[in-house]
């Protein structure tokens, strides 16, 4: 197992797309998580800023429950998705952007590892001639 930054965007860099497509997933699944558990405090606060029934004169568990219900289209009983709708949306965003963050660490990964690579390739290769010093 690379046990240092360099031995791992290394390795990381020889490893296939299936485990590059794996870490883009886990990002994104990870972030979804998240987003499920932010999701009441993200539902007050959209109920805070005027969203849902009251227009920011709610507090505690009723902002959050209107705030979610306006983030999902509005109530079950008006058509809508209500507070299931409202924690999906913050949920599917949150999984958009912890995939988009997790592809973008995954192709820098891979790129810092192929060219670290490469410079060692080539410093192995280089020929040290008497007087120099050389590390191995």
């Amino acid at each position: 197992m690379p046990t240092s930054k360099v031995q791992f965007t290394e390795w990381y860099a020889r490893q296939g797309p299936a485990m590059k497509v794996l870490v883009v997933l886990g990002g994104g699944a990870m972030c979804a998580a998240g987003g499920v558990v932010a999701a009441p405090l993200l539902g007050a606060a959209a109920s805070a800023v005027g969203l849902g029934v009251g227009g920011g004169a709610l507090s505690g568990a009723a902002a959050s429950s209107a705030g979610l219900a306006a983030l999902g289209g509005g109530s079950v009983a008006s058509g809508g998705l209500g507070v299931v709708g409202g924690t999906v949306v913050i949920a599917s965003a949150s999984a958009a952007a912890g995939a988009g963050s997790a592809a973008y660490a995954s192709r820098t990964l891979t790129h810092d590892g192929r060219r670290t690579a490469s410079g060692a390739r080539r410093a192995r290769a280089t020929s040290v001639s008497d007087g120099e010093i050389s590390f191995e």
